[in-house]
C-alpha cells in the first residue's frame, strides 16, 4: 500500500503543478531560512568548546567602583593568576594575556613590514592549558624566554613559511629583536583567539613581573581540578581583597581601611566567567574580542522556528484551498471502501513527499546563498554534508515537518462525506472556517511583529549616526603606526598639513572611536585621601586635537605652545565636573594629581573643559575624561576637504613614503572606525530585514491560498449576487474584508507584542530613541497593503467569473 500511496501522490502533485510549485517552494523557503539560522546558532553556541578541558577553563573578571567611576571589567591584575596558583587548591594551572594591539613585523635584514593587527603577551602555560599544539618547536618552552615569540601558520608563511620559522629573528616595530620559537595552526574562527596571530612571550614583559593590584590590565584565565565546584571558589576569590588588594592600597593611600574603602561607596568584586560563556553571555568594558549575544540567539531562534511553522501554516491553507477539486476522489474512495485511516495515509505520504522535495530543493537554496550569509553574518559556516547527526536530524526534521503540515489537510479532507461530495455539495462539507482564520491571524501575527522590530532596530541605528557625539567624525582619515617615522613625528605631521586639502591634524593614541583606553586615579589639591579620588580616562593628546576633532570648549581655553606650562594643564570633559561637584567656572584653575604617596606630587592644572563627547558606545554613559599635552606617536587624524578622498590620499601616502619608505601605509576613516563599534546590531538589522521578507512572502502565499478557497467556496454565492446586480468591485469589497478583518486581529495582537520586546532590546543602550507612534502605524499600514495585494486577485477573478457558469448546476 506503501507503494501505491507513493504513486498515487506523485500522480496528484503532477496532475496540479502550481499548487506543487507553490507548496514546495514555500516550504523549501521557510525550510532553507530556518537551515541557515540554525547553522549559525550553533556556531555561536560552539565557541571555545574546541579547547581541552574548555568545560573546567573560567575568566577572572573585576567589577570596582572607585573615585566615582563604575568599571565592570574582563580583566585582572599582573598578580592575580600566581596568588590563585599558590593559594587555592582548586585552580589546576593559570594562563594570563596582556593584549599588545598591532604591531609592525619584519625579518631580520629585511626592510619590508607586516602589519600583524592582533597580537598579545601570554604566559608559557598558553599550549598546554587550551591544548594548542604546535606545528614546530616544544610548547613546554616555546614562550619561557624573554623576547621569544609564536606564530599562526598564516602570519609565519608570510615571512619564511612553517619550516623554516624556528629559529628565525624579526624586528618588531623596527626596535626590538624577538625569536621564533614555535608555530601553531590557525586558530579557530569559533574562539575568543581567532583574531590573534602572534604570541609574545610575557616573560619579556616588565609589566607583568610588578605586584601591582591597582592596574587590572590582564585577562587571566584558570583551569579548575576535575573535582572542583566553580560556585565553592567563589568565596575565596572574594577573600583576595583583604588578601592582596588593601595590604598593596595601603602601600600607596595611607590609612586607607575596609571600612572606610566601603563607607566611601568604593568597591572590588571578583568574579568568574565560563570560556565557553563568555561570547555570549559577557559584555564588559574591555573583551579581549568582540562578543555576540545570547539575546540574539534567542531573536534569530524565534525567526527560524516561525519561518518553520509558517511554512507549514502556509502548506495547511494551500492544501485546504486545493480540497475542494479533490471532494469527489474523495467521495469516490470512500465509496469503493477506502476507510479514514488509509485516507489520512494518503494525504500524509502526499505532504511528506512536499516535505522532501522541498528539504532538496531547500539545501540547493542554502548552498546558493550561503556564501551571500557568511558576509553578511561575518561567518565562516557550512553545510556539514559528512556528518550523520546532521542527516539524521535534518531527515527527522523533515518527517516531522510532513507531519505538522499534512496532519490538518489529511484530517481534514478525510471527513468528507461521500454523499454530498458526490451530489456537488462539497463546500458545505469542508467547515474548519475557524481554524484557516486563526492560522491567517497567527501568520500575520508573526509578519508584522518582525516589521515592527526590523523598523525599531533601523530607528536605533540612524539615532546612533546623527546623534550629535560632541564630535566630528567626518572627513577625518586616520594614519596608522605612525612611530614608524621614528623620531621625525613634527617634521611628518608639518609635511601633512602643508597638503592643500588637509585642514587640520592631531596626534594621538586616544580617539573617541575603537583605539587605546587608559584610566587612572587622580585627586584634588588639599584633598589627597582614597575617599576623594577621582576615576578617570587619561588620555595624551596635542594642542591640535580638539581643533582637528570638532569638540567644544565650554568653559577655558584649548593648549597653547607659547605657554611653556601647558604641559602640566589638563582638560576635562562636562562628565568629571559631576565627580568634583563643581560647575565649569569653579573648576578652572584647580589642581589635580596622581601622586598621592609622593611627597612632592606633580599637579595638573585645569584649564579649560570640553563638553561630553561619545567615546564609548552609546550603550555607555559618558564618564569622567582628562586630556594631557603629551604627543604620542600612535595615530595621525588629518581633517580633510569633501571629495578630495582619492587625490589627498594619494599624497599622504607620498608623504608617507618619504618618512617612513618600505614600511605599510595603513589608514581608515574614522566614521567607518566608528561604525565598527555597531557592527553587531548593523548585521542584526540586515538579517532581520531578509528574514522579514521571507516570512511576508511565506505569509502570502497562505493567505493567496485562503483566498482562492474562499472564492472557490463562495462561487455560487457569487453567482447569485451578480445576477442580483452586484457589481465586480462590490463582490471584489466584499470578499477582500474578510481578510481585512483577519489582518486587523494579527496587527491588534502583535504591535503589543512588538513594542514590549523591542523596549526591552532598547534598554541596552544609555542612548536610545523613544519608539515613535509611526513605526506602529507603518507595520500596520505594511500588514493591510500585503493583505490587499496578495487577496484581490483573488478577489477579483472570483468577481469576474460568468454567473451562469456558477450557477449551471444549480
Amino acid at each position: 500500500m506503501f507503494k501505491n500511496h507513493i504513486k498515487i501522490a506523485w500522480r496528484s502533485l503532477k496532475k496540479q503543478p502550481f499548487f506543487t510549485f507553490l507548496n514546495t517552494f514555500g516550504l523549501a523557503i521557510g525550510m532553507a531560512g530556518a537551515l541557515l539560522i540554525s547553522l549559525y546558532i550553533h556556531d555561536e553556541l560552539s565557541f571555545d568548546k574546541t579547547f581541552a578541558d574548555a568545560e573546567r577553563i573560567y575568566r577572572i573578571d573585576t567589577d570596582i567602583k572607585f573615585g566615582g567611576a563604575e568599571m565592570r571589567s574582563a580583566e585582572a591584575a599582573a598578580p592575580m593568576a600566581a596568588a590563585m596558583q599558590k593559594d587555592f587548591s582548586q585552580v589546576e594551572s593559570t594562563v594570563r594575556f596582556r593584549d599588545r594591539g598591532s604591531l609592525l613585523l619584519r625579518r631580520t635584514g629585511t626592510e619590508t613590514n607586516t602589519k600583524e593587527l592582533r597580537v598579545s603577551f601570554a604566559d608559557s602555560t598558553l599550549f598546554d592549558f587550551f591544548g594548542i599544539e604546535l606545528l614546530v618547536g616544544d610548547a613546554n618552552t616555546a614562550l619561557e624566554q624573554p623576547n621569544t615569540m609564536v606564530l599562526t601558520k598564516t602570519a609565519a608563511e608570510k615571512h619564511f613559511g612553517v619550516d623554516n620559522a624556528l629559529g628565525q629573528t624579526m624586528l618588531l616595530n623596527n626596535s626590538d629583536t624577538y625569536t621564533v620559537t614555535g608555530v601553531i595552526d590557525d586558530l579557530p574562527k569559533n574562539s575568543f583567539l581567532r583574531e590573534h596571530t602572534v604570541f609574545m612571550a610575557m616573560s619579556g614583559y616588565a609589566d607583568a613581573q610588578l605586584i601591582n593590584w591597582g592596574s587590572n590590565n590582564y585577562y587571566t584565565f584558570v583551569k579548575l581540578i576535575p573535582s572542583a565546584d566553580v560556585a565553592d571558589f567563589q568565596e575565596p576569590l572574594e577573600g583576595m581583597l583583604d588578601t592582596y588588594m588593601l595590604p598593596w592600597a595601603q602601600q600607596h593611600f595611607p590609612g586607607i581601611t575596609k571600612k572606610s574603602f566601603i563607607e566611601a561607596g568604593n568597591y572590588l568584586r571578583y568574579h568568574t566567567m565560563a570560556l565557553t560563556d563568555i561570547h555570549l553571555y559577557s559584555n564588559r568594558d574591555s573583551e579581549m574580542s568582540a562578543n555576540s549575544s545570547i539575546q540574539n540567539i534567542y531573536i534569530l531562534s524565534f525567526i527560524g522556528f516561525f519561518l518553520i511553522v509558517l511554512a507549514c501554516v502556509n502548506f495547511m491553507n494551500l492544501s485546504t484551498a486545493y480540497s475542494l477539486k479533490r471532494a469527489k476522489e474523495v467521495g469516490v474512495r470512500k465509496t469503493l471502501g477506502s476507510n479514514k485511516m488509509e485516507l489520512i495515509r494518503q494525504f500524509l505520504t502526499e505532504s511528506g513527499l512536499i516535505s522532501f522535495i522541498s528539504l532538496l530543493v531547500a539545501l540547493i537554496l542554502t548552498m546558493i546563498v550561503l556564501p551571500f550569509f557568511n558576509e553578511l553574518s561575518g561567518k565562516a559556516v557550512s553545510i556539514p554534508f559528512s556528518n550523520a547527526i546532521f542527516w539524521g536530524i535534518l531527515l527527522l526534521a523533515t518527517i516531522l515537518l510532513a507531519l505538522l503540515s499534512g496532519s490538518y489537510p489529511s484530517f481534514f479532507m478525510s471527513k468528507f462525506k461521500p454523499v454530498k461530495t458526490l451530489k456537488g455539495g462539497a463546500q458545505s462539507s469542508v467547515g474548519g472556517g475557524n481554524i484557516r482564520n486563526t492560522l491567517v491571524v497567527f501568520q500575520f501575527t508573526i509578519t508584522v511583529f518582525l516589521i515592527v522590530s526590523t523598523l525599531v532596530v533601523f530607528q536605533q541605528l540612524n539615532y546612533i549616526q546623527s546623534k550629535d557625539l560632541g564630535f566630528s567624525k567626518g572627513q577625518i582619515v586616520l594614519v596608522e603606526d605612525i612611530f614608524a617615522v621614528d623620531d621625525r613625528l613634527a617634521s611628518f605631521k608639518e609635511e601633512v598639513l602643508k597638503i592643500g586639502d588637509v585642514k587640520n591634524a592631531t596626534i594621538s593614541y586616544y580617539l573617541p572611536t575603537p583605539s587605546s583606553r587608559s584610566n587612572s586615579s587622580y585627586f584634588m589639591e588639599g584633598a589627597m585621601t582614597q575617599e576623594n579620588a577621582i576615576q578617570m580616562q587619561t588620555w595624551n593628546v596635542d594642542p591640535d586635537y580638539i581643533g582637528t576633532l570638532g569638540m567644544e570648549l565650554v568653559a577655558g581655553r584649548n593648549f597653547n605652545k607659547q605657554y611653556a606650562t601647558d604641559s602640566t594643564a589638563v582638560i576635562i570633559n562636562e562628565a568629571t565636573l559631576k565627580v568634583l561637584g563643581m560647575n565649569a567656572e569653579e573648576a578652572l584653575g584647580t589642581q589635580i594629581s596622581q601622586d598621592i604617596d609622593l611627597e612632592r606630587p606633580q599637579f595638573y592644572k585645569v584649564i579649560g573643559v570640553v563638553k561630553d563627547f561619545h567615546y564609548e558606545s552609546l550603550r555607555e554613559n559618558i564618564s569622567a575624561l582628562g586630556l594631557f599635552w603629551n604627543q604620542t606617536p600612535g595615530i595621525l587624524a588629518a581633517k580633510i576637504s569633501p571629495g578630495a578622498y582619492t587625490e589627498t590620499l594619494a599624497e599622504l601616502e607620498n608623504v608617507w613614503e618619504t618618512f617612513a619608505p618600505g614600511q605599510p601605509f595603513n589608514y581608515r576613516f574614522m566614521d567607518d572606525s566608528f561604525n565598527t563599534t555597531y557592527e553587531a546590531e548593523q548585521r542584526l538589522s540586515k538579517i532581520f530585514i531578509i528574514f522579514t521578507v521571507l516570512s511576508i512572502f511565506i505569509a502570502c502565499l497562505g493567505l493567496f491560498g485562503l483566498a482562492a478557497f474562499n472564492a472557490q467556496k463562495r462561487t455560487k454565492e457569487i453567482g447569485v449576487r451578480k445576477v442580483m446586480g452586484a457589481s465586480v468591485s462590490q463582490i471584489s469589497y466584499r470578499l477582500t474584508v474578510d481578510f481585512l478583518k483577519l489582518v486587523g486581529i494579527a496587527i491588534l495582537i502583535s504591535l503589543p507584542l512588538g513594542w514590549y520586546a523591542m523596549d526591552k532590546w532598547l534598554q541596552d543602550f544609555s542612548y536610545r530613541i523613544d519608539i515613535p507612534w509611526w513605526v506602529f502605524l507603518l507595520a500596520a499600514l505594511l500588514a493591510v497593503g500585503v493583505a490587499i495585494l496578495t487577496v484581490s486577485y483573488q478577489s477579483i477573478k472570483a468577481a469576474i467569473v460568468n454567473p451562469v457558469k456558477s450557477l449551471r448546476s444549480e
